[in-house]
C-alpha cells in the first residue's frame, strides 16, 4: 500500500475544496465534494495522472455536490454518500444554483447512501463513516484511522466551525458533533474541511473559539 495523499482543487465562487484523495503509488483514488468547475476538477486528475474510481459526498449543499452528476457521467464513476437525510437538500441543488446565481449545478441522486459506521475504501485506504449533523442534517465525515486523517466538510474548520443558519442546521447539534464523535478520535488527527486551510483536531480544542 502506498501513501494516502491528497490534492485541493477549489471550485466555486465559495472556494470549496473539491479533494482529491489518492495513493501514491499506484496513482487510484476518489474525488470528495465536487461542487463546480469539473474541467478543473478533470485537468486535475489528468495533469496528474490519477484515475478516480468513486465519488464522495460529504453533504448536500451546493459547493460540494452541485457538480456531482457532471463528473459522474464524464468518469463513468458511482457517487457515494452522503447520509440519506440530506436526500431533500440533494434534490433541490438546481433551486440552489438558481438562489446563488451558479450555473450548471445539478440535483444529485447518489448511487448508494451511508450510514454511521460503515466505511468506505479505495486499494487499501479505508475510512470510516460518521455521521456529523449540525451543518446539514446528512452530513458524514471520513475518517482515515491507519493515516490519522480525517475529511470533515463543513462540520470543522481552522478556529471556526460550520454555519448552522441554512435549512436543517442546527448549532448544538453541531457542536455537538464535533465534541463527541471527531475531537475523541485524538488530538493528532489532522483534517481537511471544505473550505480554508487545514488543521489538527488537538489545535481546534484548544484554541477554536466555539469549542472551548
Amino acid at each position: 500500500m502506498g501513501q494516502l495523499n491528497a490534492g485541493i482543487v477549489p471550485v466555486t465562487p465559495f472556494q470549496q475544496n473539491c479533494t482529491i484523495l489518492f495513493d501514491m503509488d499506484d496513482k487510484h483514488g476518489v474525488v470528495v465534494d465536487p461542487g463546480g468547475d469539473i474541467d478543473k476538477v478533470l485537468a486535475a486528475l489528468k495533469d496528474n495522472a490519477i484515475t478516480a474510481g468513486a465519488i464522495w459526498i460529504t453533504h448536500g449543499h451546493i459547493d460540494h455536490a452541485g457538480g456531482a452528476m457532471e463528473l459522474k457521467e464524464a468518469l463513468g464513476i458511482e457517487i457515494i454518500g452522503p447520509h440519506e437525510a440530506d436526500k431533500a437538500l440533494l434534490d433541490n441543488l438546481e433551486n440552489q444554483g438558481r438562489r446563488y446565481g451558479l450555473s450548471g449545478s445539478r440535483n444529485c441522486v447518489p448511487d448508494r447512501f451511508l450510514t454511521e459506521g460503515e466505511t468506505v475504501s479505495f486499494g487499501a485506504h479505508v475510512f470510516e463513516v460518521l455521521h456529523c449533523p449540525g451543518h446539514a442534517p446528512g452530513h458524514v465525515v471520513y475518517y482515515n484511522r491507519a493515516a490519522k486523517f480525517a475529511h470533515v466538510g463543513d462540520v470543522l474548520f481552522r478556529g471556526s466551525v460550520g454555519r448552522t443558519d441554512l435549512p436543517g442546521g442546527d448549532h448544538a447539534t453541531l457542536i455537538a458533533s464535533i465534541k463527541e464523535k471527531l475531537l475523541p478520535l485524538g488530538d493528532d488527527i489532522g483534517f481537511i474541511c471544505g473550505h480554508g486551510p487545514g488543521s489538527r483536531f488537538g489545535d481546534e480544542r484548544r484554541t477554536n473559539p466555539f469549542l472551548t
